[in-house]
């Protein structure tokens, strides 16, 4: 007996020692909470995983509040193209292809795209929803007149972290995010053609194509 009660300590001990490394490691694996954020909907019951991952996305949040602005605004405009009862129309059907953009690696990237997009709409529609507010987080669209090329280009920008800028020529649009630069604000992205480019350098424009060098642009006045 004297020998099998130091025997069952040592195995109730070891025991205990690797259960509390599996707490601890369960503890050390378990993943914070994401922070939820503000938006136009309520969090607290999204009902789909695009409205998920905008909640807990500081960017896509603001987005999602600047675009909401720009709606309610559009609204009241008795001359908005479309009216006021179109905006309604065309706002619910945005929110259905937006939250189309679903939970894959390219969703985060599909929700930009649709919310550059509508913001560029609702801004080109309404004088009211281009109203210099002071808490705006988008400016546009204004255009450009660029060496070379025949179309204007026409760009709105959303003020976010990190920014974006939703450009339309012609048949053709692109939605590129702001990238670091030491010299001017620049905008990258790419599609199934390739790769683009929107750099602002002080006064000075340089956008880039697929297939094309970079060309200089001057911005055209506006109204």
């Amino acid at each position: 007996m004297k020998m099998v009660m130091p025997l069952l300590a040592s195995v109730l001990a070891v025991s205990a020692c690797v259960t509390a490394s599996l707490c601890d490691a369960a503890t050390k694996a378990k993943p914070k909470p994401l922070p939820t954020y503000k938006t136009s909907f309520d969090c607290t019951t999204p009902q789909a995983s695009t409205e998920k991952l905008i909640c807990h996305d500081a960017q896509l949040a603001r987005m999602d509040l600047e675009l909401d602005r720009l709606y309610r605004l559009a609204l009241t405009d008795e001359h908005s193209v479309p009216r006021p009862n179109k905006v309604e129309i065309d706002q619910r059907f945005w929110i259905e292809s937006r939250n189309q953009c679903g939970a894959g690696p390219q969703a985060k990237t599909c929700v930009i795209a649709s919310y550059a997009e509508r913001a560029f709409q609702l801004r080109q529609g309404s004088a009211i929803a281009r109203t210099k507010d002071p808490s705006r987080l988008s400016e546009g669209p204004l255009a450009y007149r660029c060496a070379g090329f025949n179309a204007l280009v026409a760009a709105t920008f959303f003020t976010v972290e990190p920014g974006v800028v939703f450009l339309k020529w012609a048949n053709s649009s692109v939605t590129l995010n702001q990238v670091p630069n030491n010299s001017g604000t620049q905008y990258r992205g790419k599609d199934y053609k390739g790769s683009y480019s929107f750099w602002q350098i002080g006064d000075e424009v340089f956008f880039q194509i697929p297939g094309s060098g970079q060309m200089s642009c001057a911005a055209e006045p506006v109204g």
